[in-house]
């Protein structure tokens, strides 16, 4: 499991508790209405729809969904087909396309670009919960203008698609949303066998969703023991729109809570990542007493530096804990696998662990 799905999901997290301002939440419920009353489950699957939808409209590649103050944060920088290729990130996106789908060979590059912001940006810039966007959107459609269309968008920093939307793939005389459940699932299926993995591995869940005016289906793929869904996929009119929300397995390893705490209370992303028996071990301290510790304001590095042990070794230890169990859930098929050796991942992932141990609790002082 990586850091950047793990803050991702914290992202979620926040973004349930999140009071948007009126110009946002306005544009986000007319564009989405007609997903906003399910029929079932409502709290529930409300309140995960609505932060989903919150932290994808922070990522949506036009400004439609966004108010000015928050679109504002990202610099959108327009990209040709000749662009496309030749960037590192897009080329990949395109290799992974046209083997899940070698029709798309031949379609023609309409639109593409690439965004690069903070969307949120908190007191203390190291705080590891930042959240740093470097996406690049891509559309293709088939020559002429009409018919099929795919819509891709693409992680900057870890190369993940992260969102896809597939328009006009069914006949016009039949579009998706009037195929029977059984044959709607199926397709949502192919689309994530072809471009994600076994959609077997996941738990299952589809709600028709109630709106007057427009038939809309809802389909979650979760990871078994998981707080949300790992895909989350509306399906209307004729389009099958796709997001990885990567919800992640139940944290099973966490023997102590808070070791820093935001707002209060804990910080699920750094506890879930400090609570390692191997890091117990190289410090020589218990969980609690690790907490106990922290309480006073040092940080991580501090505290092992006071046993002289490098910032290095620390790192050495968090980071090849993290990667064993991204490259174990890989393996199982719970999560996609993303084709990388370890020495990549390790190299990826420990640059970004400085927030975390150089991070302080913030202490309130009395007057």
């Amino acid at each position: 499991m990586t850091l950047e799905h793990k803050i991702r999901e914290n992202l979620l997290k926040e973004a349930e508790q999140m009071e948007c301002p009126p110009a946002i939440s306005n544009r986000i419920k007319q564009s989405y209405s007609q997903y906003a009353q399910p029929k079932r489950r409502e709290t529930t699957m409300k309140k995960r729809l609505i932060g989903g939808i919150v932290a994808a409209a922070l990522l949506i590649p036009t400004a439609a969904f966004a108010a000015p103050t928050l679109y504002d944060m990202i610099k959108r920088t327009p990209m040709t087909a000749e662009q496309v290729k030749a960037d590192e990130v897009g080329n990949a996106t395109l290799e992974k396309l046209y083997k899940a789908y070698p029709e798309t060979k031949s379609f023609e590059i309409i639109d593409a670009s690439n965004a690069k912001g903070d969307v949120l940006k908190p007191a203390n810039p190291d705080d590891a919960t930042q959240l740093k966007v470097n996406q690049t959107s891509i559309i293709l459609q088939e020559k002429g203008g009409k018919g099929k269309k795919i819509t891709l968008h693409t992680n900057g920093i870890t190369g993940d698609i992260e969102h896809v939307n597939q328009e006009n793939w069914e006949p016009a005389s039949k579009p998706v949303i009037n195929l029977s459940e059984k044959e709607i699932k199926a397709k949502v299926d192919d689309l994530i066998n072809k471009m994600y993995g076994n959609a077997k591995v996941y738990e299952f869940a589809m709600e028709q969703m109630e709106n007057p005016d427009n038939k809309v289906w809802m389909l979650n793929y979760s990871i078994k023991g998981a707080e949300a869904p790992f895909f989350q996929v509306f399906v209307h009119d004729n389009a099958i729109d796709l997001m990885r929300v990567g919800g992640e397995p139940v944290q099973k390893n966490i023997k102590v809570e808070g070791l820093f705490t935001r707002d209060g209370k804990p910080d699920h992303t750094y506890d879930s990542i400090l609570n390692d028996d191997k890091l117990f071990a190289l410090l020589k301290i218990t969980p609690q007493q690790l907490k106990e510790e922290l309480a006073k304001g040092k940080s991580v590095a501090e505290i092992a530096a006071s046993k002289n042990i490098s910032k290095q070794q620390v790192y050495d230890v968090i980071a090849n804990t993290q990667v064993d169990i991204q490259l174990e859930a890989e393996k199982n098929g719970v999560v996609p696998n993303n084709n990388r050796s370890k020495e990549q991942m390790l190299k990826e992932i420990s640059p970004k662990l400085a927030p975390i141990l150089d991070h302080k609790n913030v202490t309130t002082k009395k007057k």
